[in-house]
């Protein structure tokens, strides 16, 4: 996910963008341009081929954005416009669909991070994505304080940030690459007999999600599958991006009623881990002696509050697909050792462990000389992958003792994934449903006009501070330099 901090780090995981990235993948992506973005916490409930979900949300939180300035929204919306991948709106006898649905107009959307796609979109981007509750996680009696600490945080990483993004280019490369694999999972579509509107909806950045949404309604959608572009469930990533549907259902009558049918998770199916087998299985043959080699799956965290006290299935989810993907390797005779990390840490909190730097550290210490990075919670190339895995990591990984460094490439538009993508599109449209919210409860609203109040009063000169701060800094520093 693209919420990379660089110098220290952030929270999420997927892909679009403006630079070419050399990944080494099987297969290249075909030019394409899409539009708009999801992530809240739900239920989970298994199937056979992935999670799909298609019930009672709940409709807390606030799916509003900012940063979006007259002019550059503007401009925004007119790329937005002529990058939908519109297809035909009907299908035929596609496969796993009834025959009744022959006059409806489908819409798959697709639900990514998003990036900034130029060095002037960083404290933008950064400031949308520390403003999301599920990203930063406040009491809800300090909630009124989440802006402005977005806006103190965002204001702070940016420069380091924006160092990392003129590493890899200038800019993320995760709205190139989800534009590509939109109009791949199109192709495979249509080639199913299914025809579609494929939409992108970015979370933090542009195309966003309500971009998407007010294209759907435009395009009379009658039933939608929203598929996230993460293989495993998480709160910070698909979680949120389904918190912004739940208030469009809660809040309009067009959405209320349509058939949706929302995949959460396919970490388990076996196209996906067959294709993570595959790439892994080519770089092992890459090494002098692929045998010796440890392969080292390294996920992006979250931290350990949100999985012991919010019930994430993230590190669970997690988990089991390392067992699914080392079960796939043995089952071909790739009998390597293995071990997983998580990347990506932000702030004083205690995230998932083991770290990916730390453990990096350890395996030079107990003599490991070759190593093969696999991105496990990427299925594009981005800011984590590209600066983080390749240049942080396998620096430290050399510095540490290790001989011989390798990565996987992310899935990108390898055929066989998306093709599977595409199975589960097309198993997901019969369980789509019109999606119900429940009303808030009394301990939802603001208890009264003086607490709302005291919370405009105090936030407002917190904002005002904050504003102010970075001049202060400055002057502080010239005064003391």
């Amino acid at each position: 996910m693209e919420c990379r901090v660089l110098g220290s780090r952030c929270a999420g995981a997927g892909a679009g963008g403006q630079i070419l990235v050399k990944t080494g993948s099987a297969t290249s992506c075909v030019k394409a341009t899409c539009s708009s973005s999801f992530t809240g916490s739900t239920n989970h409930e298994q199937n056979l081929h992935g999670n799909v979900k298609f019930l009672q949300l709940a409709t807390r939180g606030s799916s509003r954005l900012v940063n979006r300035s007259p002019i550059l929204k503007q401009q925004r919306d007119l790329a937005a416009r002529a990058s939908s991948a519109n297809v035909s709106t009907t299908f035929h006898d596609a496969k796993g669909v009834s025959s009744d649905a022959v006059e409806e107009k489908i819409g798959v959307l697709l639900l990514n991070l998003g990036g900034p796609e130029t060095l002037d979109d960083v404290q933008p981007f950064l400031f949308n994505l520390f403003a999301d509750p599920d990203i930063i996680r406040l009491p809800r009696l300090f909630r009124f304080l989440q802006r402005p600490l977005a806006k103190l945080i965002s204001t702070f990483r940016a420069p380091k940030s924006k160092e990392g993004y003129a590493s890899i280019g200038g800019g993320s490369p995760l709205r190139k690459i989800t534009d590509e694999q939109a109009n791949a999972l199109k192709i495979a579509l249509e080639k199913k007999n299914l025809h579609a509107n494929i939409y992108v909806g970015m979370r933090y950045w542009y195309p966003f999600t309500e971009e998407a949404i007010d294209q759907i309604k435009k395009d009379k959608i009658t039933k939608l599958v929203v598929l996230p572009l993460y293989p495993q469930y998480s709160i910070s990533t698909s979680g949120s991006s389904i918190r912004v549907l739940q208030n469009i259902v809660k809040e309009d009558s067009y959405f209320s009623g349509l058939p949706i049918s929302i995949i959460e998770s396919w970490y388990q199916r076996d196209g996906y881990v067959k294709s993570m087998a595959d790439l892994i299985e080519k770089e092992l043959s890459i090494f002098s002696n692929p045998e010796e080699v440890m392969i080292f799956f390294s996920a992006h965290g979250v931290p350990l509050t949100y999985v012991e006290d919010a019930g994430d299935p993230y590190r669970d989810q997690m988990e089991e697909c390392i067992a699914l993907i080392m079960g796939e390797l043995r089952s071909r005779g790739i009998l390597n050792s293995h071990t997983l990390a998580y990347q990506s840490r932000v702030g004083p909190v205690q995230w998932l462990k083991p770290y990916t730097d730390e453990v990096l550290v350890e395996l030079g210490q107990k003599g490991v000389k070759s190593l093969l990075a696999v991105p496990v919670s990427f299925v594009s190339e981005h800011i984590e992958t590209l600066e983080e895995i390749d240049m942080e990591y396998k620096e430290l990984a050399l510095e540490s003792g290790i001989e011989n460094w390798g990565r996987v490439p992310a899935l990108g538009c390898t055929s066989s994934f998306i093709s599977d993508l595409a199975d589960a599109v097309v198993e997901a449209l019969p369980s789509a449903s019109a999606l119900t919210t429940r009303k808030p409860d009394d301990t939802d609203s603001d208890m009264d006009l003086m607490q709302y109040l005291t919370k405009m009063f105090f936030g407002s000169i917190l904002a005002f501070i904050l504003l102010l701060s970075p001049r202060i800094i400055s002057s502080f520093r010239n005064t003391v330099l």
